[in-house]
């Protein structure tokens, strides 16, 4: 679908507000309840409207913010080593599409 508005939010968003607002289109996010957001747009789409929601994970979305943190850190604390380690998502790898 053709979009002009896309808004995004990582981690977790109860993001009924926000995809009230008609300008947005497509609301991208970490993580919301189910039962609540992900109805709500397919409630709009039903009635119509142009509207998507896309669910990358928790963890995934803040993935890169963490790293910055740990590149952060490291300028502030000497006396202990500092280092980011990616949590693996667990849902889904290239390696194993069905795990």
């Amino acid at each position: 679908m053709p979009v002009n508005r896309v808004s995004t939010s990582w981690g977790y968003m109860s993001a009924i507000a926000m995809m009230a607002r008609p300008e947005i289109e497509v609301l991208a996010l970490g993580e919301t309840r189910e039962w609540e957001v992900v109805e709500y747009v397919q409630d709009c789409i039903a009635a119509g409207q142009k509207k998507a929601l896309i669910i990358v994970g928790h963890v995934l979305s803040e993935q890169a913010g963490m790293k910055y943190c740990a590149e952060w850190l490291k300028t502030l604390v000497n006396e202990v080593p500092v280092e980011f380690l990616a949590a693996p998502e667990p849902f889904w790898s290239p390696d194993n599409p069905a795990a």
